[in-house]
């Protein structure tokens, strides 16, 4: 199956889409049919790479469907980018094409990059209003004929290091992936679910649209989270799956009522690692497990999972069905139970490749294996266990230090609402851990207080060398924490000195 093919899944008079305004499957397939004419059209042809620039909305969705039904490839684009780093996606993935909720002003950048090539921008709100029968006749496009081996979309990853890259996602890699989730997850056509994270990304895209697309069941789309509307939202609508991020759980577990969320079925948390602290406190409250999986934008994204009738607190879960997944030492050897390794994953919903990028894609793909960067271990039941990211270890004096064991306690720790460890350089020891917190309203930050609290929890080599107090913790659109921004500050803090 294709990615376009999944909205012919629901009956006609189903509701796909709740929100802004209600979408029943009909008129998706519809309104897909009349963008996929206009796009072809403005000279949209197969093979190519299409922008799309917005945030949630049921245009992303008849956008994004109409673009790869052509045989064209979405390129979604991140609408907290500024105007150079989108001018840099633009000509990395040489488009000719963007499709845009907002005109956006891209020529000096572009010109900045050298990009000669004409880019044209197709302004959803200017053209929608136009997408009647009259100004679609004759455009009918031809049937384009691919298989699900052709490329889907080209996410390009945060760039943690260096200029992002753009992972090749096919239409088998989003499908298998979406229909490996509901083999674990039970959504099904009576089912509504909640779509809050940006569609962009591929953790909401996958698992809050096309897996309730699969289904026939419905998406209440929210163009952002807010506390108030997304609690309003989920009693108005009747959600009953709910996506989300640790920070947004933080802040369930923190305003909401019983009542709010007690149609609920299942809330499942991804994107970054769930502390038990906001776990238990969400079952305490609400009397539901949040179910945590994990996953990265090159496979699709998800690879692990936790069964909704046995989750395990600090666990990622069990493998998806269909994908190989393995610990593995620095030699790409299988390590036994309880070992800390690379997470290694092979499947069908593993990315082609990174887009024109040949010695990147080698070094992440070997023997088919996908090598994520990310450390954990395995139990003897097959749940999986996140320790940290492997760039994110801090090595001090020759012994590892995994900052997710250290922020876990300080979560414990009262007052505390968000930690974050990185490394710092250190003369002695080469590096050491410095931890940023964020203290609750009514919380005294007590430096000494926490520092004891750590040594009677942890060896010494582990305790940060500072505790620093923030207002907040920077985060991406998505709720993870940017551990490179505060690195970036401590080198750029460094370089003042130095000065």
């Amino acid at each position: 199956m294709l990615v376009h093919q999944l909205i012919n899944q629901g009956t006609d008079n189903n509701v796909a889409f709740y929100g802004k305004e209600n979408v029943t499957y009909k008129q998706l397939r519809e309104q897909v049919e009349n963008y996929r004419n206009f796009f072809y059209k403005s000279g949209i042809r197969p093979g190519e790479n299409v922008g799309l620039f917005s945030r949630n909305s049921v245009e992303f969705v008849y956008s994004y469907m109409a673009v790869v039904s052509l045989g064209a490839v979405v390129v979604p684009l991140n609408f907290q980018l500024t105007a150079r780093e989108i001018a840099y996606i633009v000509k990395d993935a040489q488009m000719k094409h963007l499709v845009t909720a907002q005109k956006l002003n891209l020529a000096a950048e572009l010109e900045h990059y050298g990009y000669a090539q004409d880019l044209t921008q197709l302004v959803i709100p200017d053209f929608k209003q136009t997408l009647t029968q009259e100004t679609i006749d004759g455009a009918t496009p031809p049937l384009t004929g691919f298989t699900d081996d052709h490329p889907c979309a080209i996410i390009y990853t945060s760039g943690t290091t260096g200029n992002p890259k753009g992972a090749v996602l096919t239409h088998k890699n989003l499908v298998s992936n979406a229909g490996a989730f509901r083999e674990v997850l039970p959504v099904c056509a009576e089912d509504n679910v909640l779509c809050v994270l940006p569609m962009y990304h591929c953790f909401a895209w996958t698992c809050a649209v096309l897996n309730p697309l699969l289904c026939g069941a419905s998406v209440t789309i929210l163009e952002a989270f807010s506390p108030k509307e997304t609690l309003a939202a989920i009693k108005e609508y009747g959600v009953t799956v709910v996506y989300a991020v640790p920070p947004i759980y933080n802040v369930l577990v923190r305003t909401g009522e019983v009542t709010d969320l007690a149609g609920v079925k299942f809330f499942v948390s991804g994107g970054a690692s769930l502390p038990e602290k906001i776990a238990k406190l969400f079952l305490e409250k609400y009397g539901k497990n949040i179910i945590e999986g994990y996953g990265l934008s090159e496979a699709s994204p998800v690879v692990t999972l936790n069964p909704p009738h046995k989750t395990k607190y600090y666990s990622v879960g069990k493998a998806l069905p269909g994908l190989e997944v393995k610990i593995a030492g620095p030699n790409g050897e299988t390590l036994p139970p309880g070992v800390v390794g690379e997470i290694l994953v092979k499947g069908p919903s593993v990315m082609q490749g990174y887009f024109n990028l040949p010695l990147e894609t080698s070094r992440a793909l070997k023997n088919g294996w996908l090598h994520t960067g990310d450390l954990a271990y395995q139990d003897t039941e097959g749940y999986f266990y996140i320790v940290d990211r492997l760039k994110d270890m801090i090595i001090s004096n020759g012994e590892n230090i995994y900052p997710r064991e250290i922020e876990e306690l300080l979560y414990a720790y009262p007052g505390v609402t968000e930690a974050a460890v990185i490394g710092v350089p250190d003369e002695l020891r080469g590096q050491a851990a410095c931890a940023y917190l964020v203290m609750a309203e009514g919380y005294t930050f007590d430096k000494r207080a926490i520092r004891e609290y750590l040594q009677a929890n942890l060896a010494g080599y582990k305790i940060p060398r500072d505790f620093i107090l923030v207002d907040a913790l920077p985060k991406n659109q998505t709720g993870k924490i940017l551990k490179r921004v505060l690195r970036d500050q401590v080198t750029q803090t460094a370089s003042g000195q130095a000065g």
